[in-house]
């Protein structure tokens, strides 16, 4: 396992990446940012390939690999044992539209796994930072995910896209409540910090999308998986993960029975 004071180093670099990803968002107005389309659809701003440059400088050291949403992607990084995924802006149509559901998403992922991570939202100033090592912060302060041994009455973010497509309808009626919010990566740092309950999305997300959430809520001592019942594995060819699950372990078996998941495998 690696050692502490070294995982140390990893978070404060990670801290620094953020700093002066922050920095660079003070030179935008979220709300009045004009905005581009990208090949697939989604929209891209001159923030999100600003970070892009930032956290790289910041973060990249002799050996590492690369993986970003705002960089072409090299395979030379299937090689590497440590590599960076990262999201320089997780929610740019939030950023667009003036809320504040956005963030910078940072993980480090070692041999596949995601071992460290760093979510910050400079809308309203909320940092999570922490490794399977240190545990989680929220603002410097220790964090964990919530003791739940029920669904119900929970608080569960939803995708506001995946609200408003339907795609969440077969759960109306059930015993939790549902709050859409954008940025997946925002939603499972809330659940990281014991803000919210829990969140999943039963759609197609990126690695740099979850990498940073999934270290982050399994070193607050939650449970993320894969919808095969599967620990997430990261740095792949195939960058997509069919769906994502980050959630307490007290409510696991209960969630997989509500969505029809295979029960997930020991973590």
């Amino acid at each position: 396992m690696k050692q502490k004071s070294s995982r140390h180093e990893d978070l404060a670099r990670i801290a620094r990446a953020l700093d002066e990803a922050v920095k660079v968002f003070a030179d935008f107005t979220s709300g009045a940012i004009k905005e581009e389309i990208k090949a697939g659809g989604s929209p891209v701003t001159e923030a999100d390939r600003r970070v892009d440059t930032v956290l790289k400088e910041c973060l990249l050291a002799d050996g590492d690999g690369w993986l970003s949403e705002e960089t072409a992607d090299e395979k030379s990084r299937l090689q590497k044992s440590r590599v960076w995924v990262v999201d320089p802006l997780d929610g740019t149509r939030e950023f667009v539209d003036g809320l504040p559901e956005w963030c910078v998403s940072i993980g480090l992922v070692e041999n596949g796994r995601a071992v460290a991570g760093g979510i910050h939202n400079p809308a309203t100033g909320q940092r999570v930072l922490g490794s399977l090592e240190t545990g989680v912060t929220l603002n410097g302060a220790p964090a964990r995910v919530r003791a739940l041994k029920s669904l119900d009455g929970i608080r569960v973010l939803a995708s506001r896209t995946e609200v408003k497509k339907g795609q969440w309808d077969n759960l109306r009626g059930a015993s939790f409540e549902v709050v859409p919010m954008g940025s997946v990566a925002y939603k499972m740092s809330l659940v990281a910090a014991g803000l919210a309950d829990a969140t999943w999305t039963l759609i197609p997300k990126n690695e740099w999308d979850v990498a940073a959430g999934a270290a982050l809520v399994k070193a607050a001592g939650g449970a993320v998986f894969t919808l095969d019942g599967g620990e997430p594995r990261f740095n792949r060819e195939n960058t997509l993960f069919d769906g994502f699950i980050a959630v307490p372990e007290g409510v696991v078996a209960e969630l997989a029975g509500v969505l029809k998941l295979p029960l997930p495998v020991e973590r």
